[in-house]
């Protein structure tokens, strides 16, 4: 079975043995294929759409995997068992991702590895976790024909952030992945047009300019 490079690397993340919790589970694949290869023990399929987790059932029981693998329709984590280790998000937007962790206070314990993989409004993700005192722990990237994916494991931590946490963290700026070049380009891309546009109604915004010289002076030290 081939998964996207960003679905591998949220499996490489996942300790061996490790019982998982794919939440917005979609058609099962990731959880499938974490069992297949032997690297998970257990696996919750998790979706709040009955149509997704309908087809998960059905691949899971293709590859002879039904009986490792329990299904539950639910909104995040709102129900399903929090016997897991590692609770795995991957394709969803910041503001989702946001929305399940708000819900679940319970998962800020020691006891439980968070892997993110956020398609959107990820200095939105990186700032709620830092605030509501989850660290980044490894952060790296990957890609899928035009676009750049970031990966997250997350743990509870205290953790003093800057502005360019957000937007890079320290566990990205260390990763050493190949694509941090073309994603600051991008980023700054983006940032600069903010800021133009800030312009061209005659206004600044000091930490964003901040950020964007933060940015530029990393990507040029990159070799």
């Amino acid at each position: 079975m081939t998964l996207s490079d960003r679905l591998e690397a949220c499996i490489s993340y996942v300790n061996h043995n490790d019982r998982v919790a794919d939440i917005g589970c979609d058609h099962g694949l990731l959880g499938i294929a974490l069992l297949e290869r032997g690297i998970a023990r257990s696996v919750i399929a998790a979706d709040v759409g009955e149509g997704p987790l309908s087809a998960a059932k059905l691949n899971a029981q293709r590859h002879g995997l039904a009986g490792k693998m329990t299904f539950f329709l639910s909104d995040g984590v709102e129900k399903i068992p929090r016997d897991f280790d590692t609770l795995v998000c991957a394709g969803m937007g910041g503001d989702t991702m946001i929305h399940i962790l708000s819900a679940a206070p319970w998962l800020n314990d020691d006891r439980y590895r968070l892997i993110l993989q956020c398609q959107s409004k990820r200095p939105e993700l990186r700032r709620w976790l830092y605030e509501h005192d989850y660290a980044i722990s490894r952060e790296t990237l990957a890609q899928d024909g035009k676009f750049l994916y970031t990966v997250l494991e997350v743990r509870p931590g205290t953790v003093n952030f800057t502005p360019l946490d957000t937007y890079l963290s320290p566990a990205l700026r260390e990763s050493g992945s190949p694509l941090l070049r073309p994603f600051c380009t991008r980023l700054l891309d983006g940032l600069s047009k903010s800021a133009a546009g800030l312009a061209h109604r005659g206004e600044r915004d000091a930490e964003l300019e901040a950020v964007i010289a933060e940015l530029s002076e990393f990507k040029e030290a990159l070799q």
